[in-house]
């Protein structure tokens, strides 16, 4: 089993859909990997076609427990004084990006518009977006450390 970083260049979206029917929109980013979650920070001034470029990371093993290698990204409309709304969502398999990526030490899927949907598949806009997965190099026994102690010879 391979141990790398799997990392989502998350760049801008486009023609977001409003989720309310005045005002404008804060959208943000949550994307879920295999149980972890990472959040953007809220684009205040994009409104419809947000920029966030911003890199968020996951460790990722491959192969690992269960099958699910794919990104859930969920676009939401972040509100100050009630629950968040969500936009929409695009889902991004990343299963042959791993495998590539364990065989040649790194993989990239570079910069691509995905298609957000609602929950009845309607389309409500873009989200640009790379992806990258990087196996961590085994540094064995020579370059480890254990605990922080460090061995003393006493003359």
């Amino acid at each position: 089993m391979a141990v790398g970083i799997l990392e989502v260049d998350l760049i801008s979206g486009k023609g977001l859909k409003r989720s309310e029917l005045f005002g404008k929109i804060d959208p943000y980013v949550e994307i879920h990997y295999k149980g972890q979650t990472r959040k953007s920070s809220v684009d205040k001034d994009g409104g419809r076609n947000p920029t966030w470029n911003e890199k968020l990371k996951w460790r990722a093993e491959f192969p690992g427990s269960g099958g699910d290698y794919k990104l859930i990204v969920k676009v939401m409309d972040h509100d100050t004084f009630s629950a968040d709304d969500p936009i929409g969502e695009a889902t991004i398999y990343v299963k042959e990006l791993l495998e590539m990526g364990v065989e040649k030490g790194t993989a990239e899927l570079r910069p691509t518009k995905y298609n957000v949907v609602d929950t009845d598949l309607s389309f409500v806009g873009e989200i640009l977006l790379g992806v990258s997965y990087s196996v961590m190099q085994d540094r064995g026994m020579d370059a480890e450390e254990f605990g922080g102690w460090k061995h003393s010879q006493f003359d």
